[in-house]
């Protein structure tokens, strides 16, 4: 549904989420905390309004959870996310976000989630 998919982009949390599982492929949520520097509620209850909308999956490692871009996305959705992506790269708090994962220590699965 178009208006679900762009109602999910239209908050900026989920926006800056999904830019940074469009360029790094798979995060695991305190990644995402510590890239976005807000609480871990915040950012679960942002990816869970994602999944529901059918835009991120998830896998469970442990007692930790990965999330990706759907791979079943619709390719119009893949497009207009790609193109976001590239135009807000070097966009605040966008490229902010990107510096902060980049200089997380111990990521993924080593000391990031202990």
């Amino acid at each position: 549904m178009p208006e679900r998919f762009f109602r999910a982009l239209a908050d900026t949390t989920r926006l800056r989420c999904l830019v940074l599982l469009a360029r790094e492929g798979e995060l695991c949520v305190c990644e995402l905390t510590h890239a976005l520097a807000v609480p871990q509620p915040r950012v679960s209850r942002h990816l869970a309004h994602l999944r529901e909308a059918g835009l991120v999956a998830d896998r469970r490692a442990g007692q930790w959870i990965y999330y990706r871009l759907h791979p079943d996305l619709p390719p119009w959705q893949g497009r207009v996310l790609a193109e976001t992506v590239a135009a807000l790269a070097d966009e605040s708090p966008f490229c902010e976000d990107a510096a902060r994962l980049a200089a997380m220590a111990g990521r993924p699965g080593a000391a990031c989630c202990d």
